[in-house]
């Protein structure tokens, strides 16, 4: 079997451009994208006597007017985005947003298991003695003929990498400054309307460091929960976060893993729906890795194609029949401004290092 190809997409401009570009090269993937991603909502909340589509674009409209009024240049990227495919920026938000936007409308909500499975490694835990990060993301099967590498090049800020789906702002990745983010999915009942998971990395995509991005995190108007890994040179956060409560964890002493459940008291006391097996075995799995020994980008990938556990396993196939797929796998090493990833599982697709300059 040939191993999955990661397509790349080239942009570069002030935030309208950005958008356009991407647009333009991604307009026949940005049209089926939307229409698979509402399918799946429909299918979702039909199970649940939930909401219509139309109730989730309007959702996904309000969200976005928050956003526009929040980062105006990641809002503009967003619309130029739309423009250029020839789509409705309301749509393309709700749909790129769908975890947040669902949420918003249907919690508590189902008992699927989806989401990611986050690494962080400390420096002194690294082979290399520099700070190590990265994650599987995994959601919707049919989301995985949509995963691109996007990269950047805009008129102000920094330079950035990141892999994402077609139309979607980014998602998890690294700047040119060192600076890296992802995320993995929580639910809470706590959802309202206001900024998507995707818009927030976005920004703090953009922030001039780790810390700058866990304030930008920390005090947006936040649409739903997750949790937000964001890492540096100089050490590697995780934020437990819904609308109301932020929770900071730091990889220092200790190497940090996160899958799907809530792990604070806090964040438990209002958890949408009690932890899966599949999110208590990932995480046991990647805590019992992550402690027995100095790790690296080789031992990161090696976990990352992990099938000890089945259907449970760190790396998810279509064919477990889970509903849930790994999409993309990312690691970056900051200190040398180092990002690898491939699509869909870590044994399934091509490792590429994405470039800088």
């Amino acid at each position: 079997m040939s191993l999955l190809k990661l397509p790349i997409v080239e942009c570069a401009g002030d935030a309208r451009a950005l958008g356009n570009q991407q647009g333009e090269q991604l307009r026949e993937r940005i049209f089926a994208f939307i229409d698979q991603r509402l399918t799946a909502f429909a299918e979702y909340s039909r199970e649940r006597g939930g909401p219509s589509i139309e109730q989730f674009l309007a959702a996904g409209g309000a969200c976005l007017r928050v956003f526009e009024t929040w980062h105006p240049d990641g809002a503009a990227e967003n619309a130029g985005i739309a423009e250029a495919a020839g789509v409705r920026p309301e749509a393309l938000y709700a749909t790129t947003n769908m975890t947040d936007v669902r949420d918003v409308l249907l919690l508590p909500a189902s008992k699927s298991d989806e989401g990611c499975t986050s690494l962080l490694v400390p420096a002194a835990l690294s082979q290399s003695s520099q700070v190590i990060v990265g994650q599987t993301w995994d959601l919707n099967p049919t989301d995985l003929d949509f995963v691109v590498a996007v990269h950047r090049r805009p008129t102000a800020g920094p330079e950035t990498w990141s892999v994402t789906c077609a139309g979607a702002l980014s998602l998890t990745g690294m700047s040119e400054l060192g600076v890296a983010v992802g995320t993995t999915n929580i639910k809470t009942k706590r959802s309202r309307v206001g900024v998507g998971y995707l818009s927030l990395l976005h920004r703090a995509l953009q922030a001039r460091s780790a810390a700058d991005a866990r304030e930008l995190v920390g005090r947006a108007p936040r649409a739903a929960a997750h949790t937000y890994w964001l890492a540096d040179a100089l050490g590697a956060t995780e934020l437990e976060c819904d609308p109301e409560t932020v929770i900071e964890r730091r990889a220092d002493p200790q190497p940090l893993a996160r899958t799907n459940h809530c792990l604070s008291d806090v964040m438990r006391g209002a958890e949408g729906e009690a932890p899966t097996a599949s999110s208590q075995k990932r995480l046991a799995r990647a805590e019992t890795q992550l402690r027995s020994g100095a790790q690296s980008v080789a031992t990161l990938q090696a976990l990352m194609r992990d099938r000890t556990d089945g259907v449970d396993s760190i790396n998810r196939y279509t064919e477990d029949a889970q509903g849930t797929t790994t999409n993309a796998c990312v690691i970056a090493v900051p200190a040398r401004r180092e990002l690898w990833a491939c699509r869909g599982p870590a044994d399934r697709g091509e490792w590429l290092q994405l470039k800088f300059g």
